[in-house]
């Protein structure tokens, strides 16, 4: 690992500070005004994890504010998905706090955890689409989690409201004109397309994606991360992503999350940190 991680990592005091404290700045008499303090979205403590004694990661500490984008990077078997799953409360976590969108995620009911997951969308490098489905029915399956039920398997059962709103989704990223299209009939690039739609359709606080353009080639893989983070900027939300691309990571992200030795030895500011740096977290 090299030296210089210790000098950019934010201790958990450090961190707190910088995503509550809004910056200061002056009026027109020389007085300070402060900005509208952001909410915290999300917030990890202490944070340990492993599989069958095999230790992933431990002390793991940091929190997001909203409208923040973080990057989450390291090589495989550091735990980055393994971080995110433990986040949303789909595996447990051995030590620590999650307090996401004010749920304590470890102490949570079943139907806590829901309500938390409504709040929140997820892209994934395999899209997940329903392939005999058609564009527009996939969309407003992205409304599940908050409208149980199966009137939100099909858009054929679905109310007028909910398919109105999965259209807007679809002009957003570009695809309403291949609404009634079959999921399996669409190119790599606009599937994933409509994995965002999905994902934004219920207008989430957090966005959460793990390797988004993994399956895309470079080109697509491009179009694909524009919009994901246009859409994100415009809506609002916070952004947590994970990719082994680091010119990723550094350009749409603000802050940087590195994964490596069962812990997390970087959480710095995009702009502080070189490709060289990230690429130290490989070694």
């Amino acid at each position: 690992m090299q030296a210089t991680h210790s000098s950019i990592t934010l201790s958990v005091t450090d961190l707190i500070v910088e995503t509550l404290v809004a910056p200061a700045r002056s009026d027109q008499t020389g007085a300070e005004v402060f900005a509208p303090v952001l909410p915290v979205d999300l917030r990890v403590t202490r944070l340990a994890k492993s599989f069958s004694g095999t230790p992933i990661f431990k002390d793991v500490s940091f929190g997001l504010s909203r409208g923040e984008a973080v990057a989450i990077v390291g090589a495989n078997g550091t735990g980055k998905s393994t971080l995110l799953r433990c986040l949303m409360g789909l595996i447990p976590a051995d030590a620590g706090s999650i307090d996401v969108l004010g749920a304590d995620v470890r102490s949570a009911s079943s139907a806590g955890l829901r309500a938390m997951r409504a709040q929140m969308g997820l892209v994934s490098q395999k899209h997940n689409l329903v392939p005999r489905l058609s564009v527009l029915s996939n969309v407003v399956q992205g409304l599940l989690g908050q409208k149980p039920g199966i009137r939100h398997w099909s858009q054929s059962f679905a109310p007028a409201t909910s398919r109105e709103v999965a259209m807007t989704a679809l002009e957003k990223v570009g695809l309403a004109h291949l609404a009634n299209r079959r999921a399996d009939r669409l190119s790599g690039g606009q599937s994933q397309r409509v994995a965002i739609a999905r994902a934004l359709v219920g207008q989430p606080k957090i966005l959460i994606a793990d390797e988004p353009t993994a399956s895309l080639d470079p080109a697509a893989g491009e179009d694909v991360m524009d919009l994901f983070f246009d859409l994100a900027r415009q809506e609002g939300v916070t952004v947590i992503f994970i990719s082994h691309n680091i010119d990723h990571a550094l350009h749409y992200g603000d802050r940087v999350l590195g994964l490596a030795d069962g812990g997390m030895p970087l959480d710095a500011r995009a702009e502080s940190l070189s490709a060289a740096e990230l690429r130290g977290l490989y070694d």
